[in-house]
């Protein structure tokens, strides 16, 4: 498969900034968006984290994508090179994505799941610091929830234990309470957790911004996102900025919505006026 842009040929899976730089792109068109996402994950630096077994989410997950798609990446009993057949396994961050860990993980067989939270179990009903109609702090439970697995709340992860080869043998964690808005490790509550595999999965801080600003120039904001004005727009003159790489990390139906709205302020800028529909503006957000 191929995709045209203005008359040039560029293969699928196409590196911007790398095989095509972003000049080529602004020399060829008149309007560029940049609409990467927030795929900057956060890291865990504790000692032990340079052991094998220990991935992001998001080196994880892309094998089990790419095995639904039919890519010949699976071996004979149709597992993908990263699997958790037959594992222990622990996940640590409590959000969607790694309850996407948990439920890939099941699927393909993990022996034992636990699922780290740092945060304190939710209540059961809407917390009364949200109230309606803000979106409700309470305990959920999703379909890869119900599949299994045990999730510890309130607890925090101290090291990796190394198995004598590289590899990670366990974890050493601990639990936490807030105090004063930080959190304090609860005495007497150390413990250690056999694990085969850790999946971290503790949400993302931006995108992968090196390349933008760089090529580009564009500004960032102080949450290193793509900094952007009331039309969408960068510090770049033709240069556009919609999604989490001006939003930050969150849902695709924001991402859709910023998308079109987006393509609005596009073709009025080119054309003068526009009849695309703009749901949002870009400092809109979800009440809390």
């Amino acid at each position: 498969k191929q995709m045209v842009l203005e008359g040039t040929q560029f293969k699928t899976g196409v590196n911007v900034g790398v095989d095509i730089t972003a000049e080529q792109l602004q020399e060829d068109f008149d309007a560029v968006v940049l609409a990467g996402g927030a795929t900057a994950w956060r890291d865990l630096p504790i000692p032990g984290r340079e052991l094998d077994g220990i991935h992001q989410a998001m080196e994880f997950l892309p094998w089990a994508n790419r095995v639904q798609r039919g890519d010949p990446v699976t071996d004979a009993d149709g597992l993908p090179p990263l699997n958790a057949r037959g594992k222990k396994v622990v996940i640590i961050g409590g959000g969607d994505t790694g309850a996407d860990c948990l439920g890939t993980a099941h699927r393909q067989g993990a022996a034992e799941i636990h699922q780290f939270e740092i945060m304190a179990r939710p209540p059961d009903t809407r917390a009364d610091v949200t109230p309606w109609p803000t979106w409700p702090l309470m305990y959920r439970t999703s379909s890869a929830h119900e599949e299994g697995g045990e999730r510890v709340f309130s607890v925090n992860t101290e090291c990796f234990v190394d198995d004598g080869s590289g590899r990670v043998r366990a974890l050493k964690a601990h639990e936490v309470v807030m105090v004063d808005g930080r959190f304090q490790p609860v005495e007497g509550t150390d413990f250690e957790l056999e694990c085969d595999f850790v999946f971290l999965a503790m949400g993302f801080t931006g995108p992968e911004s090196d390349w933008i600003t760089a090529q580009l120039g564009v500004e960032l904001d102080g949450r290193s996102n793509v900094a952007r004005d009331s039309d969408w727009a960068t510090n770049v003159d033709g240069v556009f900025v919609a999604g989490d790489m001006g939003r930050g990390q969150s849902l695709i139906v924001w991402a859709i919505a910023e998308g079109r709205s987006c393509a609005a302020a596009i073709d009025e800028d080119l054309m003068g006026e526009t009849l695309l529909p703009s749901p949002l503006v870009p400092t809109a957000a979800p009440l809390r």
